[in-house]
């Protein structure tokens, strides 16, 4: 292990030294797939399962999505979850309080939200130091993240949260690369793209094609992407998610400042230790989610507004909606009637391929 972070640390001082211009290019995109190679190196040894991922971090997933609070130490996420769940997770004003997995559930318009906090993330944690390795394992399999920022800490504590998520492949608030790449037989490697590309160029291709062994495939870009987005679709294991920074300790800052943090993206400001706009990061991580809600209605009866099924907005079909019931569904499944948003008019009768939309109501009818 120690090896390959050496690695690691000697190419990333190589990195620092190296001038960015159109000469070196070629040599960076090499280096990059080489860095990603022996991050995914520190990755595999935890999930061939030796040794296990230590106490608390094998939480089981339950409802209907997974939001991991991630930070430094000491920013506030204990008392965060504490006040939002009401599942106690110790909370003290010393460092490392939290050192195992705590989850907690929230329900919010139907839906139950599983809150998981993470214990502080320290800088490293992407190399393999302190407990870093099992907190970004976890995190992965979230639905949202909410980054907890200390307000009165410095704002560079955001940049260094994100470098260390996407050292092991956590993309926040980012869509998947707009690139082909497909392998073949043989032919070589070619490069077309529909765009003028200011990163990337025939022979860095090849270059970092050949640091994976693949000397024949078709690669077609159709926006200008970096050596960075060639290197997370070869590699494929890269998780897109979106993620919220929530600043915590407002109550402690002045206005002015508080108007200076508003201008960062996918902010939301809050005090978990006076309650201030807990309501309002809820209503957020529900956007963020994306999730639909849909009203069943059983033959004869009234919808049933209490206990919606949730669905991910992109698997919304009759089928998912189906398969969420209960999975022998379909065998019986002849049609749906369907309410709300979605039908053309009310109600309206459909396959299992129709898209619901949130609030919908669904009545399945059987096959007699």
């Amino acid at each position: 292990m120690s090896t390959v972070m050496q690695k690691i640390k000697d190419i990333e001082d190589e990195m620092a030294r190296t001038q960015k211009n159109k000469a070196t290019a070629h040599h960076l995109g090499l280096l990059k797939a080489k860095l990603a190679k022996l991050r995914r190196e520190l990755l595999e040894p935890s999930a061939k399962g030796g040794g296990g991922a230590g106490q608390g971090f094998d939480v089981t997933k339950s409802g209907d999505a997974r939001v991991g609070l991630v930070g430094f130490p000491s920013v506030g996420k204990s008392t965060l979850l504490n006040k939002l769940t009401g599942t106690f997770s110790e909370v003290a004003s010393y460092e490392f309080t939290t050192l195992t997995c705590i989850p907690g559930v929230i329900v919010y318009k139907g839906a139950k939200i599983q809150l998981l906090d993470l214990p502080g993330i320290i800088e490293g944690a992407k190399d393999g130091k302190g407990r870093g390795r099992q907190v970004i394992s976890t995190a992965r399999t979230c639905n949202c993240i909410i980054i907890v920022l200390d307000a009165i800490k410095p704002i560079t504590h955001k940049r260094l949260i994100e470098k260390e998520l996407e050292g092991f492949g956590i993309r926040l608030n980012k869509e998947p690369p707009n690139l082909t790449f497909r392998k073949k037989d043989k032919g070589g490697i070619n490069f077309t793209s529909t765009v003028t590309n200011t990163h990337l160029d025939l022979d860095t291709v090849k270059a970092i094609c050949s640091e994976y062994r693949m000397h024949n495939a078709d690669i077609t870009l159709r926006y200008d992407a970096t050596a960075d987005d060639l290197i997370d679709v070869i590699e494929g294991s890269r998780i897109y998610m979106p993620c919220i920074y929530a600043v915590n300790k407002i109550d402690q800052i002045t206005l002015e400042e508080l108007e200076i943090l508003d201008k960062l993206p996918h902010y939301c400001p809050v005090s978990a230790h006076l309650e201030w706009n807990l309501d309002g990061l809820l209503d957020k991580v529900w956007e963020y989610l994306n999730l639909t809600r849909i009203y069943t209605k059983p033959k004869g009866m009234n919808p049933d507004y209490e206990d919606p099924v949730i669905l991910s907005s992109k698997k919304r079909t009759v089928e998912d909606f189906c398969e969420r019931i209960h999975k022998d569904m379909l065998k019986q499944f002849k049609y749906a009637l369907v309410w709300g948003s979605s039908a053309k008019h009310k109600p309206q009768r459909v396959g299992k391929e129709h898209e619901l939309e949130d609030e919908d109501v669904v009545q399945i009818i059987k096959k007699v």
